[in-house]
C-alpha cells in the first residue's frame, strides 16, 4: 500500500530555524517513542524484504475542478516524448479561484513543437489532465544546492500561449466574443485563430463563457458547441447562425458575356445616374523612397489585375437590369508620370483623385506611379467604390507587396462575379422577406435628424464637404475599451453610444437614426477578395427618459447585433421597402454616418521607406460623418461635414464636446446622459467669465451653478 515516508530517531533535526509554523507541520510527535518524526513528503511502498520504492511526492498531487491529479503522471507522459529532456508540472493559482495545470519543459531541440506535445498528452491522458499552458525554458531554475527551484518557475503568459500568428477580430461579433474571452480567461489579447482551451480554458470556464455569451449576445450557446468550435473565429460563426436557413454553396458560375451585377454595384449605378458618383472615389496614395524596381512594380500590378476580375470590370444597363462586363487581362496597367518635386506630386495626385469615373467605359481601377526621382516615387491608387471597399484596400496592398517581392499567391476559390450571382440566389424568397420584415419593424416611422445648422437647408444639399480632425489621448481609448469590456460592448458600440448622446444633446431628439457601414463578409471565401461587399445599415436608438450610460450601451449593443444578423439586405432595397421618397435636400433614412476602425500600417515594403500621402477631400457624402480610428498614438477623430450646412468652427466645437462626453462616460458609466459634461474646460471658463461680467447682483453659488 502506498504511503508517506516518515523518518525518526536521534539523527532527526530539531526543526526549521525561525519558522515555527513549518516546523509544526513537518516535525510531528512520534507515536512509537518520545521523540519526533519528520514528514518527508515522499510517497513510497515498503516491500517485505525491507526495500522502499519511491513513487513520487505527496505534494505533487493536485485537486483541480474536482479531479485529484498525480502531477508525476503527466510529467512521465511528457518525458516519454523524444523531444523533451526535462519536465515538471505544477498546479498554479495565479488568479484567486482559478487553478491551472502548467507544464514546464526543456527540449532536446529548439524550438519545441508545443502542438505536437499537446496532441501527445491528449492521446494518453484524459482532458482534465491536459495542462492549460506549456512553457518552454532553456534551463530549469535550481537552488544553490542544485535542486529544482519550483518557486522560480515563471507564471505563464496566458496572452501568448497560442503558437499561431495573431490575427485580430474582423467583425463586430468576433470583437464582442474576444472581449468575453478576455474577461473569462484573464488574457489581454485574443485573435480569431486562438483556441479557448489553449489559452487556459476548461470545463468550468466554458460554463462562464456560455453564461456571458447569453448575457451579452443574447445567444443560447451550448457547451458542446464550444468544444466543437474552440477557436474564436469558429465560435463566432456558430453564434452568428440565428436562422435555420442554409445558404446555397458559393461556387464559380459560367463565364461568357455579361453577368448580373451585385447589389452593391447596382446601388452605385443608381447613384451615378443621380450625379453622385464623384462622392464614391476610393483613391489613396503612398510615397515610396528608396531603390524602387519600377518594372517589378508594373508586373505586380498586371498580375494583381489578372488575379482579380473585378479590377477590370465595368457596368452597364440591359433591359432594366445592371450588368457587369469583365475585360480580358492585359499588360501595362500601371501608368507612369514624371514630376519635378514632392509638392508637384502631391498636387498631381489631388487633382487626379478628382477625375470623374465613367462606370460604363472605365477603367474603375487606375493606378499611377508618379516619379519624382530615381529613388522617390508616389504610387496613386484610384479605385471606384463599385469595385472595392475599405477591406479591399488592405487586400490590395498586401497582395501587391507580395507580388512585387516575387511571391506566389494561392489561387482564389471564387471571383467577385461569382459572389454577385450567389448573393442573388441567396437573398430571395423567404430569406429576403425575413430580412425586410426586420428592417420594416426597426425603421418604420423613424424621424429625420434636425441638427442646429449654421445656414438654412438648401433645396439641393449636394456633396460639398470639408473635414475637421483631432487626436484624442491613447489613454482615453484604453479606458473606453475597459468600459466596453465591463458592459459587453465593442469599441465600435462604445464610441457610437457616445455619438448618440452627442446628437441627442445637440438636437434634443430622442429618436435617433445613424448610418454605418458593415463589411458584409460573413464567409471565409470572401476574406481575400477585392470587391464592393460593404453595405450600409441604419441603427436606430431611443434615448427618451434620460437613461443611464450603461442603459444606452446595452441598447446600442442590442440594436447593432440585430443589424449584423440582417446585414445582407441591400440598403437601397430597404429604402424601396419603406417607400421613402427621394429628397435632394437630405439622404433617406439617416443623415449622419458613424465609422470606426482600428488603424494599421497599410504598406511595408522591405528595403523601402513608405508613408501615406494626404490627398484631402472636399466631398461629404452625408451631413456629418464621424470617423474614429484607434491607433497606438491615440484616437484619430475626424468629422466630415457638408459645408452648405455647417462652418468648420462649429464642427471643431462639436469634436471638443464629443471628447468631453467620452471622458465623462469613462468617469461614471452609471451616470444619466443628461448629467454628462458637454462643454470643454475652456468653454466653461469663458461662460463663468461672461456670467460674472453680466450678473454681479447674483450670489456666487448661482454663478457656479
Amino acid at each position: 500500500v502506498p504511503g508517506e515516508l516518515y523518518i525518526g530517531g536521534e539523527g532527526v533535526a530539531r526543526g526549521y530555524l525561525g519558522r515555527p509554523e513549518l516546523t509544526a507541520e513537518r516535525f510531528v510527535p512520534d507515536p512509537f517513542d518520545s521523540g519526533r518524526l519528520y514528514r518527508t513528503g515522499d510517497k513510497v511502498r515498503w516491500f517485505a524484504d525491507g526495500r522502499l520504492e519511491f513513487l513520487g511526492r505527496i505534494d505533487h498531487q493536485a485537486k483541480i475542478r474536482g479531479f485529484r491529479i498525480e502531477l508525476g503522471e503527466i510529467e512521465a507522459v511528457l518525458a516519454a516524448h523524444g523531444a523533451v529532456r526535462e519536465v515538471v508540472v505544477l498546479a498554479r493559482e495565479d488568479q484567486p479561484g482559478d487553478k491551472r495545470l502548467v507544464a514546464y519543459m526543456v527540449g532536446r531541440e529548439w524550438p519545441l513543437d508545443v502542438e505536437a506535445l499537446r496532441a501527445h498528452v491528449g492521446a494518453k491522458l484524459p482532458e482534465y489532465m491536459m495542462p492549460s499552458a506549456f512553457v518552454v525554458l532553456e534551463v530549469m531554475p535550481v537552488t544553490p544546492n542544485g535542486k529544482l527551484d519550483r518557486k522560480a518557475l515563471p507564471a505563464p503568459d496566458l496572452g501568448a500561449l497560442s503558437q499561431r500568428a495573431y490575427v485580430p477580430p474582423r467583425t463586430e461579433a468576433e470583437e464582442l466574443l474576444a472581449g468575453i474571452w478576455s474577461q473569462v480567461l484573464g488574457v489581454e489579447r485574443v485573435g480569431i485563430h486562438d483556441n479557448f482551451f489553449e489559452l487556459g480554458g476548461h470545463s468550468l470556464l466554458v460554463m462562464k463563457l456560455v453564461a456571458r455569451v447569453r448575457q451579452v449576445l443574447a445567444v443560447e450557446l451550448t457547451v458542446r458547441a464550444v468544444f466543437e468550435a474552440p477557436t474564436l473565429g469558429a465560435l463566432a460563426e456558430v453564434t452568428g447562425r440565428t436562422t435555420g436557413v442554409v445558404a446555397p454553396a458559393l461556387v464559380p458560375v459560367a463565364r461568357g458575356g455579361e453577368l448580373e451585377a451585385s447589389f452593391g454595384q447596382q446601388r452605385f449605378w443608381v447613384l451615378a445616374q443621380m450625379a453622385e458618383h464623384d462622392a464614391y472615389d476610393m483613391s489613396y496614395a503612398v510615397r515610396i523612397m528608396g531603390d524602387l524596381d519600377e518594372a517589378a512594380l508594373a508586373r505586380a500590378v498586371d498580375a494583381l489585375v489578372a488575379r482579380h476580375e473585378v479590377l477590370r470590370t465595368t457596368l452597364a444597363e440591359r433591359d432594366g437590369a445592371v450588368v457587369q462586363r469583365i475585360a480580358p487581362a492585359h499588360a501595362g496597367v500601371l501608368a507612369v508620370v514624371d514630376v519635378g518635386s514632392y509638392e508637384a506630386a502631391q498636387a498631381y495626385c489631388r487633382e487626379a483623385a478628382k477625375r470623374p469615373y465613367d462606370l460604363t467605359t472605365g477603367p474603375l481601377f487606375a493606378p499611377e506611379l508618379v516619379r519624382i526621382s530615381g529613388e522617390d516615387h508616389v504610387l496613386l491608387v484610384r479605385m471606384h467604390h463599385s469595385v472595392g471597399d475599405e477591406w479591399s484596400t488592405g487586400v490590395l496592398g498586401q497582395e501587391l507587396i507580395a507580388l512585387y517581392a516575387g511571391q506566389a499567391l494561392a489561387p482564389l476559390p471564387v471571383q467577385y462575379a461569382d459572389v454577385a450571382a450567389w448573393q442573388r440566389r441567396w437573398l430571395a424568397g423567404d430569406v429576403l422577406a425575413q430580412q425586410l420584415a426586420y428592417w420594416r419593424g426597426q425603421l418604420t416611422g423613424a424621424a429625420p435628424l434636425e441638427l442646429p445648422a449654421d445656414r438654412p437647408r438648401p433645396a439641393v444639399l449636394g456633396t460639398q464637404g470639408q473635414t475637421v480632425k483631432r487626436t484624442l489621448p491613447a489613454a482615453l481609448g484604453r479606458a473606453l475599451e475597459a468600459v466596453g469590456h465591463a458592459h459587453g460592448t465593442t469599441p465600435f458600440m462604445t464610441y457610437l453610444a457616445a455619438f448618440y448622446v452627442l446628437l441627442h444633446r445637440y438636437s434634443h431628439q430622442a429618436d435617433l437614426s445613424v448610418g454605418t457601414a458593415v463589411a458584409n463578409r460573413g464567409r471565409t471565401e470572401l476574406d481575400g477578395l477585392i470587391g464592393s461587399f460593404v453595405n450600409t445599415v441604419v441603427l436606430r436608438a431611443d434615448l427618451a427618459g434620460n437613461p443611464r450610460v450603461a442603459e444606452v450601451l446595452a441598447q446600442v449593443r442590442h440594436v447593432a447585433l440585430g443589424a449584423y444578423a440582417h446585414q445582407d439586405v441591400p440598403f437601397e432595397r430597404v429604402v424601396e421597402e419603406l417607400r421613402v421618397p427621394r429628397d435632394l435636400a437630405r439622404s433617406p433614412l439617416f443623415q449622419v454616418m458613424f465609422v470606426h476602425h482600428r488603424g494599421g500600417e497599410r504598406w511595408a515594403i522591405p528595403d523601402l521607406a513608405v508613408e501615406d500621402v494626404a490627398l484631402g477631400s472636399d466631398v461629404a457624402k452625408f451631413e456629418l460623418t464621424l470617423t474614429i480610428t484607434e491607433g497606438p498614438d491615440g484616437i484619430a477623430c475626424a468629422i466630415e461635414f457638408n459645408t452648405k450646412l455647417f462652418d468648420a468652427a462649429t464642427i471643431e466645437r462639436m469634436i471638443g464636446h464629443y471628447a468631453t462626453l467620452l471622458a465623462g462616460i469613462v468617469a461614471d458609466p452609471a451616470r444619466r446622459i443628461g448629467e454628462l459634461p458637454l462643454l470643454t474646460a475652456a468653454e466653461r471658463q469663458q461662460m463663468l467669465v461672461e456670467w460674472n461680467a453680466t450678473s454681479r447682483d447674483y450670489p456666487q453659488d448661482a454663478c457656479v451653478h
